[in-house]
């Protein structure tokens, strides 16, 4: 069983990375005409690698068509419980991103003193000039076909099929919980190897840079991996490594320290510490489901067999 679930992960990883391909190697379509249409071409071709992806596990997954009406379950798609899911998660990443917030706060309040000073202190038409900035800030990211990448459709799809998908078969194929969560992240990193490529061409054809840009970036994923496939198995729930995803996408990576702002390197160590501290209270699976018992999975799925 474990062979058979680390080659059926080996298959989605080629599947999810191959299909982004499809519309110019196997279809033969012509190059999208701006970037727009290249994302959204990517958009569809992610779609349906997770569709696809959902019900190749649920072929192979032990579910007797009785407990069919449960699989969304086994994917964590769930209704219920769902504050816990997106509020202690998020709550938690954020604590990882203290120096981060602490620097974006200070040059706030930097930019809000420039502002009194020059205006002469708080008006009306200072507030409904933030409130603008902030709605068409807000629009402005609505309409940007990026921000959906980053924010939406890549979140999306990689949970679903990383740890969705992957998780449940691995923990079916008998392998231990915590091999599990090391596990699942490499094949999360490798479907980024496709990255190679266009760094390649990015950094003027130079190997040693783009391995360089690579390896970074497949370390983070790697690194981010262990925290989604931790957050997915104890909550039980797809939403929690989902928010934590989204919110990482959008802060980058972690600010470790500020020239001239100790501080900040202050609450770098001080969220990291925090963030240790409360990891396992703040992902109880009680918190997140009413019954628990003494399935690795939280759901059952893991004894159908």
């Amino acid at each position: 069983m474990e062979a058979v679930a680390v080659i059926a992960c080996v298959f989605l990883t080629l599947f999810y990375v191959a299909i982004l391909y499809a519309p110019t190697l196997i279809l033969r379509l012509p190059p999208p005409s701006s970037l727009k249409n290249f994302l959204i071409r990517r958009f569809v071709c992610a779609a349906i690698s997770s569709v696809v992806s959902l019900l190749f596990t649920a072929l192979i997954l032990p579910i007797r068509s009785e407990e069919t009406s449960s699989l969304v379950g086994v994917y964590g798609i769930r209704s219920d419980h769902m504050w816990q899911a997106v509020v202690f998660p998020l709550s938690l990443t954020s604590l990882m991103y203290a120096g981060s917030l602490v620097l974006k706060s200070m040059l706030l309040l930097k930019s809000w003193k420039k502002n009194m000073n020059d205006g002469g202190g708080v008006s009306s038409d200072c507030i409904k000039s933030a409130l603008q900035t902030f709605l068409d800030y807000m629009i402005s990211m609505a309409s940007d076909v990026m921000a959906w990448r980053n924010y939406v459709v890549a979140p999306l799809t990689e949970e679903l099929v990383f740890r969705a998908c992957m998780i449940p078969l691995l923990l079916c194929g008998g392998f231990k919980i915590y091999t599990v969560i090391f596990l699942c992240p490499v094949f999360f990193s490798l479907a980024h190897l496709n990255h190679l490529m266009e760094m390649y061409n990015r950094q003027n054809y130079s190997l040693l840079k783009a391995s360089m840009a690579v390896g970074l970036q497949l370390g983070y994923t790697v690194v981010f991996g262990w925290y989604a496939s931790f957050l997915f198995v104890r909550t039980g729930n797809l939403v929690s490594p989902l928010v934590a995803h989204i919110f990482c996408n959008f802060m980058g990576l972690p600010v470790m320290f500020a020239r001239k702002r100790g501080l900040v390197s202050l609450a770098f160590v001080g969220g990291m510490v925090a963030f240790a501290w409360l990891l396992f209270p703040m992902t109880r699976p009680d918190l997140y489901n009413n019954k628990t018992n003494d399935c690795r999975c939280w759901h059952g799925y893991c004894s159908w067999n």
